[in-house]
């Protein structure tokens, strides 16, 4: 399995919030590409990047950030989602070297803008389903919808996507370790590798991911604080550091 560091930005500055509230959040780097560069060179092998002001506005904000890390971290996978709601968007990103775009929004809004993107950059997007209580969330965990999460899967079948990424808001940035009963519920119905995210803190989760059959899993505030160590996750999850440059 592999373990994904995150680098969230608002207000140009590396933070983590508390289930996504935007009032609760910790700076922990004022230079997001700085942060980036940091996971890269202990061996992270891809980076989730988040823009969350763009999350909540609907279209990129801290795009100049975005394509500087694209510049500056290189030999290393780029993982980019927050506002990307159009297919310029996207096709931008792509052009500056990212491996992959998270949808998130658009994927419960408007089907037919995925499958025609999907079918644009075949086995380059991640769709992002984020939920609460099982139901998904939208425009930045700010809108609440009646669609499940496990509901949403039985549609992307015939779509050529790289993987799903399935977040649950409440345990993010709690430190209470993932929803292991919510993740398994979307590993059997999944037909992607499943990406786990949320709350996500020992080592003891990382194994338990593991052994669900995640591909991988995204972590955040337990790395920045200091709770999890970057080289005892890759032992967990058997994930191999990628060598420096």
């Amino acid at each position: 399995m592999r373990i994904i560091p995150a680098v969230d930005i608002k207000g140009g500055k590396a933070v983590r919030l508390v289930q996504g509230k935007a009032d609760q959040e910790i700076v922990y780097d004022d230079d997001p590409v700085r942060a980036a560069r940091k996971w890269a060179d202990a061996g992270a092998r891809r980076i989730h990047i988040v823009d969350l002001d763009g999350a909540f506005d609907g279209r990129p904000k801290n795009a100049e950030l975005t394509f500087a890390i694209l510049r500056e971290v290189k030999h290393i996978e780029i993982e980019i989602g927050g506002g990307l709601r159009s297919a310029d968007s996207v096709a931008e990103l792509f052009e500056a070297g990212a491996a992959r775009c998270v949808i998130g929004t658009k994927v419960v809004e408007d089907r037919n803008f995925l499958k025609d993107l999907a079918n644009r950059h075949p086995g380059r997007l991640c769709v992002g389903l984020d939920a609460k209580d099982g139901k998904i969330m939208t425009k930045g965990w700010v809108e609440q919808t009646s669609v499940l999460a496990v509901d949403i899967l039985a549609e992307l079948y015939d779509l050529p996507l790289a993987e799903v990424i399935y977040t649950d808001i409440d345990r993010d940035g709690m430190l209470q370790g993932p929803n292991m009963r919510r993740l398994e519920e979307m590993r059997d119905a999944c037909p992607f590798p499943l990406i786990a995210s949320g709350g996500v803190t020992t080592l003891e989760n990382i194994r338990a991911l593991r052994a669900l059959g995640c591909f991988a899993c995204i972590v955040g505030k337990a790395l920045y604080d200091g709770r999890l160590d970057l080289q005892k996750a890759f032992e967990a999850a058997g994930d191999v550091p990628r060598k420096a440059e």
